[in-house]
């Protein structure tokens, strides 16, 4: 009788984002290369996160369970682990920086292994939360900048850990949320690094680039150079203050001033915004029979300006103190559900005179209403789980003695040169 084989098992990776507007998944699964197929998505709005904190428990369990069961739905299958998008503040990036003796013989992968155990028991987290330790670039000998060590010969062996960390109680909160809606929790992943993924090309990050995700209650300044994430800073604004700015002053309702900032809101001005009318729906309780208030489309983008202006300015701010400047300061990617405002690189570019583009996810097969730079860090979510890269935060610890590098590796002094412009 001849045995019935059993059909391979299927790699499928989920993404949930949890953000301030909306909560969004992800199901895809994992091909031959590494090359991902889209199965199925999920949105819902977000009612119980405020600037990316979990704000009400049950609220955001609800989103989150809502989101994910819509995607297994369009998907045909169940999911019960999840990777998870965090963008609330208090992320910091540090560099660690460890090598190892190997007596001048040739790098094999367990002098590999070695030197990345030594580096996980040199992190430290000093009370918080390490989200990402990521291996960047090794060296040999003093030789810097090298990425694929195996098969070289060397007396030191060194490496540069790029470390993600976060105050502890948000991330837990977030891991809370999650496995309450009966989903178990694969890995929480700092926002930055997933939308970087989405929208950043490989030279970009090598060559030096700065990423703005305009996020609706947070956005995220992140700085990268050298392949690797640097810097970030968050700012506890983003667009949702355009919103309550449009509906404080115009006396409409939160969701009439939505609507008017997505269609007729823009970062630029024109000639034919004089002309250009609005009308808006009365706010709840207004006398019935009311005339619609009207308006001037140059009077809705003097509103969106003056909150646009302030935020920018803080942004400038946040790249100063990254040091993004000099010869590594010229490119900007804006992302985010704030980068689809009409006329926004262009308005960028003039503020902070940088080549600004729009960060799109790079991924095939993304639906057409999941394409646009609000799902950067969902598809970024994706990718990055899917590349399997070597985390430390998750390394299972093996016996050996950390030895911290004496002054410093490449990274190290790539964070310096930021911090002086250079």
């Amino acid at each position: 009788m001849k045995r019935v084989s059993q059909p391979p098992q299927r790699q499928l990776v989920t993404a949930l984002d949890v953000g301030s507007s909306k909560v969004s998944a992800l199901i895809a699964e994992k091909g031959e290369g590494g090359s991902l197929r889209i199965l199925g998505t999920g949105q819902r709005q977000s009612r119980g996160v405020q600037r990316g904190f979990v704000a009400d428990m049950e609220r955001t369990e609800a989103a989150i369970r809502e989101a994910v069961e819509q995607a297994e739905r369009i998907a045909a299958t169940n999911v019960d682990q999840v990777f998870v998008g965090f963008s609330a503040g208090g992320l910091v990036s540090t560099i660690a920086s460890v090598e190892v003796d190997i007596g001048g013989e040739r790098v094999e992968r367990r002098d590999i292994e070695q030197l990345l155990a030594v580096g996980q028991q040199s992190i430290e987290g000093g009370g918080r939360m390490i989200l990402h330790a990521l291996p960047a670039l090794y060296t040999l000998d003093g030789l810097e900048g090298v990425k694929k060590p195996l098969g070289l010969h060397a007396g030191k062996l060194g490496v540069d850990i790029h470390v993600i960390s976060a105050d502890p109680p948000p991330v837990r909160n977030l891991d809370l949320c999650v496995r309450s809606a009966h989903l178990g929790v694969e890995a929480i992943i700092a926002s930055p690094v997933a939308a970087g993924k989405a929208c950043l090309g490989e030279e970009e990050r090598e060559l030096g680039v700065a990423l703005v995700e305009l996020g609706a209650g947070v956005t995220n300044i992140s700085v990268f150079a050298g392949g690797v994430l640097l810097g970030l800073k968050s700012i506890p604004m983003g667009g949702i203050d355009i919103t309550d700015d449009i509906a404080s002053a115009f006396g409409t309702r939160r969701i009439e001033a939505e609507r008017m900032k997505c269609f007729y809101g823009s970062a630029t001005t024109s000639p034919r915004d004089n002309h250009d009318m609005i009308e808006l729906s009365p706010m709840a309780g207004a006398e019935a029979g009311a005339e619609p208030t009207r308006i001037t489309r140059a009077q809705l983008i003097t509103v969106i300006r003056q909150r646009l202006d302030h935020m920018m300015g803080e942004i400038a701010d946040a790249l100063k103190d990254l040091g993004f400047g000099g010869p590594f300061g010229r490119q900007v990617v804006i992302t985010g559900g704030g980068a689809e405002l009409k006329g926004m690189a262009d308005y960028v570019q003039g503020v902070l005179g940088r080549s600004v583009r729009v960060g799109r996810p790079q991924m095939p097969g993304l639906p057409e209403a999941h394409s646009g730079p609000a799902f950067a860090t969902l598809a970024g979510l994706v990718q990055f789980a899917a590349s399997e890269e070597v985390d430390l935060s998750a390394f299972k610890i093996q016996q050996a003695q950390p030895q911290k590098a004496a002054g410093g590796g490449m990274m190290q002094r790539l964070v310096s040169a930021f911090k002086s412009s250079y």
